[in-house]
């Protein structure tokens, strides 16, 4: 979900815990050697992830509908889907016609609008037949305003000052869940567990797990793993804590947030480097964020693909999240179409699917990080100067004898590129050409917002 300003009556509260987890971190800081990151899943590694928004995707909007699509994700190279909340929708405060998927009822029940659970194990076995993975998105910082917890577990909950469950920020549609509560935060292990045991997913994409205690995903991520596969666990949210409490990837706000600007003219591409600078010292060597040019949210209320990405500017950005260092690239629903409008979130509002534009495209850069190991995620990124830095944003990632030289031009005017370095001269492989191509110290141009990726030993 979308972060907003706290309410009033929930500031104390959750001031106070997130007090208490910024001095629990500077006293660990102080006192320890920084906590071991987890074994990420290996097959992350060189992995993607495909948002899948199951309401929208359709003109049915169920679990048996988007199945059909498999096919075609597999063969664009999807390894990971995605799938936002499956549990039922509180009507309390329901927002719009079918509310918010972030306010949820009943943590261990399928929301009847997508199908039935035998759909979903059936899905969840033909992804796993494929050779790809699942992960469902989980919402443990609040439940929706009529939740099974508010009648059966009012203990569960933050009180207001009238001794009524608390409203999560301005969402009045959910209730926040109260972690100084160990038999709520063991419900909600139990809940989590469930869906691994029941249905085998692969993971957890975590709503607002910025602001539920890392002292919880401390316990119930080993918890999780416990006896079972490795899991891969994705937490929204850029706090330090939360991959030293155990999650394998976290979000990139500071660099989506330079990404708008310099697609906007605000910033030049030189900016991007200082936010991986500031990345590198916040968080613990090995974490991965999840780069995007869109996500549900994005999408909704912020503009996203059609806006702040428009036209030829999603192209080299989109390149920039396929290919960065310490990261895995997210595609999300209708992006290979393109679906250029804000889906409604509250509402039906079908994707039209039928032109895939952008699926050779995404194809592949998908392909490109599955076959190469120097885009790993763990491989190494090295900036290379071959124009003006201001606008034309250039990197070599290597590894295990494998290289890849990537080229953006980060701006509305063309720009002039010239590789001086002797390692990268020679028939690189043009990744969108399909060619080898001879790379000299003579002088080219690239368009505006062009893009080029060279691979080498091809």
């Amino acid at each position: 979900m979308k972060k907003t300003l706290l309410p009033t009556l929930l500031a104390t509260a959750l001031l106070t815990q997130a007090c208490e987890q910024a001095t629990t971190s500077k006293t660990a800081a102080a006192t320890a050697p920084k906590a071991a990151l987890p074994t990420h899943p290996a097959w992350i590694q060189q992995g993607n992830i495909y948002e899948v928004n199951v309401r929208q995707y359709t003109p049915e909007g169920t679990l048996n509908a988007f199945g059909k699509h498999l096919d075609r994700l597999q063969k664009m190279g999807v390894q990971t889907l995605w799938f936002m909340p499956l549990n039922p929708i509180s009507k309390v405060g329901r927002k719009g016609s079918l509310g918010s998927y972030y306010a949820v009822q009943d943590y261990t029940r399928l929301n009847p609008e997508f199908g039935t659970m035998a759909d979903w194990q059936r899905l969840v076995q033909d992804i796993h037949g494929r050779g790809m993975k699942v992960l469902i998105d989980w919402v443990p910082n609040h439940t929706g305003a009529d939740a099974r917890w508010l009648t059966q577990h009012p203990g569960f909950f933050v009180k207001d000052k009238k001794g009524q469950p608390a409203v999560a920020f301005d969402w009045a549609d959910t209730r926040q869940l109260d972690y100084k509560n160990p038999e709520m935060q063991d419900s909600m292990i139990a809940a989590m567990r469930y869906w691994v045991d029941k249905t085998g997913i692969d993971g957890f994409r975590c709503d607002v797990a910025w602001n539920v205690p890392g002292t919880f995903w401390k316990r119930a991520i080993p918890a999780l793993e416990k006896g079972s596969k490795d899991l891969f666990m994705l937490a929204e949210g850029d706090s330090a804590y939360l991959p030293k409490s155990g999650f394998d990837a976290v979000y990139p706000w500071h660099m989506f947030h330079a990404m708008e600007k310099v697609a906007a003219g605000k910033r030049p591409a030189t900016s991007l480097d200082s936010v991986r600078t500031g990345w590198q010292s916040m968080y613990p060597k090995g974490t991965i964020e999840l780069y995007f040019t869109s996500n549900h949210d994005e999408n909704s209320w912020n503009k996203a693909d059609y806006g702040t990405f428009a036209g030829p500017k999603h192209a080299p950005f989109a390149v920039f999240t396929q290919t960065m260092a310490d990261a895995v690239p997210l595609i999300y629903s209708g992006q290979e179409e393109p679906v250029l409008r804000p889906l409604k979130f509250f509402d039906r509002d079908p994707m039209r699917f039928g032109k895939y534009e952008r699926a050779k495209f995404y194809t592949t850069l998908l392909d490109l990080r599955k076959r190469n190991p120097a885009l790993a995620a763990d491989a190494s990124f090295r900036k290379v100067s071959v124009g003006d830095d201001k606008a034309v944003y250039a990197y070599v990632r290597e590894k295990a004898g494998h290289k890849v030289l990537v080229i953006l031009n980060l701006s509305a005017k063309p720009q002039t590129i010239t590789v001086k370095e002797a390692g990268l001269q020679g028939k690189p492989y043009n990744l969108f050409m399909y060619t080898n191509e001879p790379l000299t110290a003579a002088p080219w141009q690239v368009e505006p917002w062009g893009y080029v990726v060279y691979e080498y030993g091809k």
